[in-house]
């Protein structure tokens, strides 16, 4: 077994938030973009988006707190529709919170966003929530007839309407991407009177302050680095919602690994599946070949890979937690063509061993304060 980081010491104090507001304690949660292997695509798509339904019904029977499915327009991902995933999901599991990691807001309507997760809320009796981003793949700017160069506009005007939209009553807006709206409501409204949404970010000073001046919880994207170097912009959150007379709010983190039954199995496992995807997604954007040392720089203590055995993987969440303060913690288990049986039983140990391990952890540490 590798060496597992130390739990921080930390004056945040590690809680999070229902809908409402409501102090209680951390989440933990797993993301999915529906890799699809290439060989093939995009004729498995369909088959890729069956395996993500099965793996969200066994993340729910796990005892796993959040489902949140990525939005992509490319042949690597089979996700387009989140919500539609959703609600299939939705009406085989139980107790499961579903979103999304993320919806895409910038190439998308606000409205139209906010009626059908208003729907899905209805129909998994209000387990619905949306993580509201601009993504990190541009695909969809040109497919839906969107200029790159509104790129920062366009995000922020629509999460100004759609921060309007969240109080469920008639919105008055204007802005400069689309005619006003004068007095209208948006339909389905929520049992709970409005949608729960987080605002994902990746690491820009800006839209961290963003997110605290619309009172929206706060998702960090930890997908290189190390999670230390998010102590920074977790502070400048908490410090903006203070300033701007906000209350405490929840702050996520998103990050990719794996569980098996040992450091040796899980990191055997993932390699080569997360040397082919960064690789390949380096060709695009510039960067060099992955390499082993690499991989294994990331899968360190203080990586941003959560890959491992169960106490190795929860030793590394729990210090995460204790580390930025967080309210939920969020694994992207699902990494390029690593296969289906290998993904259901990574679900299956991080929900069974790993959540009750940090748990147990976050407990302990607790008591001893």
């Amino acid at each position: 077994m590798t060496d597992s980081p130390e739990p921080a010491s930390s004056s945040s104090e590690a809680v999070s938030y229902d809908a409402l507001g409501t102090r209680a304690r951390p989440t933990f949660g797993l993301d999915t973009f529906g890799d699809a292997p290439l060989d093939g695509a995009p004729g498995n798509h369909a088959a890729t988006i069956r395996e993500v339904v099965a793996e969200a019904v066994q993340a729910d029977r796990v005892g796993v707190d959040y489902i949140g499915l990525g939005e992509h327009h490319r042949p690597d991902y089979a996700i387009s529709a989140p919500d539609v995933v959703l609600a299939a999901i939705a009406g085989q599991t139980e107790r499961i919170r579903l979103g999304t990691g993320v919806t895409v807001l910038s190439s998308d309507d606000p409205i139209r966003v906010y009626e059908r997760f208003a729907t899905l809320d209805a129909v998994s009796n209000g387990r619905a929530e949306v993580q509201l981003g601009r993504g990190s793949f541009i695909e969809s700017f040109s497919l839906f007839g969107l200029d790159l160069s509104d790129y920062d506009r366009l995000f922020a005007e629509k999460l100004d309407l759609f921060a309007a939209l969240q109080a469920e009553e008639p919105v008055h807006w204007q802005g400069t991407i689309r005619p006003p709206v004068e007095g209208k409501q948006v339909y389905p409204t929520t049992a709970a009177g409005s949608l729960p949404a987080w605002v994902g970010v990746g690491g820009t000073p800006e839209s961290v302050v963003r997110a605290a001046r619309y009172a929206m919880p706060l998702m960090l994207a930890v997908i290189g680095g190390s999670p230390a170097a998010f102590e920074q912009l977790a502070d400048l959150y908490r410090r903006a919602l203070g300033q701007l007379g906000h209350p405490e709010l929840p702050i996520g983190m998103h990050s990719p690994g794996h569980v098996a039954e040992t450091d040796e199995l899980a990191r055997e496992q993932l390699y080569p599946h997360q040397a082919e995807l960064v690789t390949r997604l380096g060709r695009e954007r510039g960067w060099p070949p992955y390499s082993r040392i690499a991989f294994e720089q990331s899968a360190g203590p203080q990586g941003a890979l959560f890959v491992g055995s169960p106490e190795t993987v929860a030793q590394k969440i729990a210090w995460a937690v204790e580390l930025l303060g967080l309210s939920r913690f969020q694994l992207k288990y699902s990494v390029g063509e690593l296969p289906h049986d290998q993904r259901m039983e990574s679900i299956r140990l991080y929900g069974e061993e790993v959540i009750p391990r940090v748990r147990e952890l976050l407990g302990n540490k607790s008591d001893n304060l």
